[in-house]
């Protein structure tokens, strides 16, 4: 693979970086922060009539038809601009309900809802864990029981994103307890507001809000059938991927701007009479954060190049998240510690960069969890 971006990415990465410098400062970050509202309402809208929420979405659905790799670019200068807005949780699961309807397995219910989220008219979130945020498939355990036509649910799902303001959620469920975790899942595409379904929000580090959803005898029919009864792991384990990678590219793309902002601030800051940038022990530090930065920001593209091109992107996922997890850590503490006690004040900016990359590192597995799975490609069999 190529690892310089070619003109189309470009062009996308150079148009959406505009577009979020110019329509998301940190006043609309922290409206939504400290007010009532879930999400910047204008710049959903605005996103949409751009057609970036239906970007890597078939066009038949009113999406584009990008390639995956253009959609993590976007979702990495959104990340950038702490934009304000559910568009990860949103992408990954109108893209898998996009595999399943290109499969012919989508059911009535997600061939209508797509070209709505597409258009930005229904959001959609989904739904996996029920203890820790891992990705595996025994992080599912909820039971579906067969009722008429359809399915009855009880459970309990964790760490759901923008539930509350969402219209309808894909919830990953068991049909069948036997067998190994992959066997028996079945993938269901549930009304927010159902019969049953019950929901509370709490505010995470970032700033935005995750659910627990709680399910109590839920009755879906069986046009909420997303995929195959029974094997949702055919269509998970790459909605997974995708949520993995695009999750990667937020972080990269916050924790680059933290850094240049550290690097501006090391410019102005004066001590002794110099500017700290000036202090070797400063450069040395900016000199790591970069590299790591740019380390990060390659894995992430290899691994979206992976998924792009239809190959197994398993090892690179992994090794995308692990590495970024850890070292985009290591560039926010960085860039705090340049900043020195102004990266603590609440009324100082770059604390949000800070907070959100951090909370962001804390989803969909942990680096240890993903060395695993580095471990296991390579021929290890267990990492402790």
């Amino acid at each position: 693979m190529d690892v310089l971006l070619n003109e189309d990415e470009e062009m996308i990465r150079d148009t959406a970086r505009h577009f979020f410098d110019a329509e998301c400062d940190t006043d609309r970050i922290r409206a939504v922060e400290d007010g009532e509202e879930r999400i910047d309402r204008e710049l959903w809208q605005q996103l949409a009539e751009l057609g970036w929420l239906g970007l890597a979405l078939p066009a038949i659905q009113g999406g584009s038809e990008a390639p995956f790799a253009q959609l993590a670019l976007l979702v990495e200068e959104a990340g950038r601009a702490l934009a304000p807005v559910p568009l990860h949780p949103h992408s990954v699961a109108s893209l898998a309900l996009a595999d399943a309807v290109e499969r012919d397995e989508g059911g009535s219910l997600a061939s209508s809802v797509l070209g709505d989220a597409a258009a930005g008219e229904c959001l959609l979130t989904w739904a996996w864990s029920e203890r820790l945020p891992g990705v595996g498939p025994d992080s599912v355990a909820m039971r579906a029981v067969p009722d008429g036509n359809g399915w009855r649910l009880n459970g309990c799902k964790r760490f759901v994103e923008a539930y509350d303001i969402a219209d309808y959620c894909l919830v990953a469920v068991r049909t069948d307890a036997e067998g190994a975790p992959e066997d028996g899942m079945t993938l269901l595409l549930v009304e927010a507001g159902a019969d049953g379904v019950s929901s509370v929000a709490q505010r995470a580090l970032g700033g935005d809000y995750h659910s627990e959803v709680d399910f109590e005898n839920v009755y879906v029919d069986g046009d909420a059938l997303v995929g195959q009864v029974g094997s949702g792991w055919d269509l998970a384990r790459p909605m997974l991927e995708r949520a993995v990678v695009l999750n990667c590219a937020m972080i990269v793309g916050a924790t680059r701007r933290a850094a240049e902002r550290a690097f501006d601030y090391a410019k102005e800051r004066v001590a002794f009479g110099h500017p700290i940038g000036s202090f070797q022990a400063i450069q040395h530090l900016c000199a790591d954060m970069i590299t790591w930065v740019d380390g990060a920001e390659l894995l992430t593209r290899e691994a979206a190049w992976h998924i792009e091109q239809g190959l197994d992107a398993a090892l690179p996922v992994a090794a995308a998240k692990s590495f970024t997890n850890e070292r985009c850590q290591m560039v926010l503490r960085e860039a705090n510690q340049i900043h020195g006690g102004y990266a603590q004040v609440k009324e100082f900016d770059q604390q949000l960069w800070y907070r959100r990359a951090a909370a962001w590192s804390m989803r969909l597995g942990t680096a240890l969890e993903h060395r695993r799975t580095v471990a296991k490609a390579l021929g290890f069999e267990e990492v402790r």
